[in-house]
């Protein structure tokens, strides 16, 4: 693998990560589009790379939210040593709600681990998905601002809710912050507070299944160079991806993603059909 492919794939996968236009959407299509062939049929190979990505995607998103993740750990595990005897409040209680929707993400994770190995390969499917999903997430922005709700304000089957759309991510072209966007809004979450919510909820999630993932991997001689440069520039455009969707929320909406996803989705599937690729 070329050290331009590694940091090609690497900036798609960290700008794409916390946009809600799906990373393992895009990182099926961009080597699909242009015809590259980097891993062969190494099936493990390639997926100890998507590990990489991720963790570098985790690292610029985890510097960017640093004091958000300090501030609700703190007060989770100052509730923890309180002796959890009374109903969390505040910042504790964020904290136990975006725990909570970690779980359902991590038994489907699980559940689909067990059921398949790979839920890519099929372009089409891929493209469909980024239509369907683009669209829901159009219409659950529709809804006003006024009187939205706060991370803090939703309840625990809300969190639960939250979580089983998470999962749903797994497949590629329907994105974890989009459907989970889309269900925050649905749930009158204000639109950067839904984001915000949304990135917090994924860092558990993409530590845990780099972890899972990493004890599996095994590098040949010669790919240090390009999982390192892909690592980096993962870690580079996660931070800025994080950076520019909170202050584009801060005054738009996200009908622009959702007709990008639209879009490109319409463009592969018409290349399928005329056989361009």
């Amino acid at each position: 693998m070329s050290i331009l492919h590694a940091v090609v794939l690497g900036l798609v996968q960290g700008l794409t990560e916390f946009l809600p236009v799906s990373s393992s959407g895009h990182l099926e299509l961009v080597p699909w589009l242009f015809g590259w062939d980097d891993f062969g049929s190494d099936v493990r190979l390639e997926n100890a790379f998507d590990v990489a990505l991720h963790l570098g995607t985790l690292m610029g998103a985890v510097y960017y939210l640093r004091s958000d993740v300090a501030r609700y750990l703190r007060a989770g595990w100052g509730w923890l040593r309180s002796g959890a005897g009374t109903a969390p409040t505040g910042d504790a209680r964020t904290s136990c709600l975006l725990a909570v929707t970690a779980v359902p993400t991590g038994l489907l994770g699980l559940l689909v681990v067990a059921m398949t190995d790979d839920l890519g390969g099929r372009t089409w499917l891929v493209a469909t998905c980024l239509i369907v999903f683009g669209v829901l997430l159009w219409v659950a922005d529709r809804r006003d601002d006024h009187d939205g709700r706060e991370m803090a304000d939703l309840s625990f089957p809300n969190a639960v809710m939250l979580g089983l759309a998470q999962g749903l991510a797994l497949q590629p072209g329907v994105s974890r912050s989009g459907v989970t966007l889309s269900v925050a809004r649905t749930l009158r979450v204000e639109r950067t507070e839904a984001a915000r919510l949304v990135f917090l909820m994924s860092l558990p999630v993409i530590a845990g299944a780099g972890l899972l993932s990493a004890a599996d991997v095994a590098l040949p001689p010669g790919w240090w160079s390009p999982f390192i440069a892909g690592m980096v520039a993962a870690a580079v455009s996660g931070w800025l991806a994080v950076h520019l969707l909170l202050r584009m929320l801060a005054w738009t909406g996200l009908g622009g993603f959702a007709v990008y996803r639209v879009v490109l989705g319409l463009g592969v599937l018409t290349l399928l059909a005329t056989g361009v690729r």
